[in-house]
């Protein structure tokens, strides 16, 4: 699905999809969690991943 579509079907920015996309959001809501789970048939797992904040800045 491209971003086009996803961002329609989850009526969110396209820029705003694309943060996402890049890791570069600091937080996002529940409810747009939700609706791209949704939209892509998955869990919040498949598309999440937890990185250490010190680690990540060695």
């Amino acid at each position: 699905m491209s971003l086009n579509e996803l961002s329609a079907k989850v009526d969110l920015t396209l820029s705003n999809l694309s943060i996402l996309k890049t890791g570069k959001a600091k937080a996002i809501r529940f409810s747009t969690l939700e609706s791209i789970c949704k939209v892509l048939e998955c869990q919040p797992g498949d598309i999440l991943e937890y990185q250490d904040e010190e680690k990540k800045h060695v």
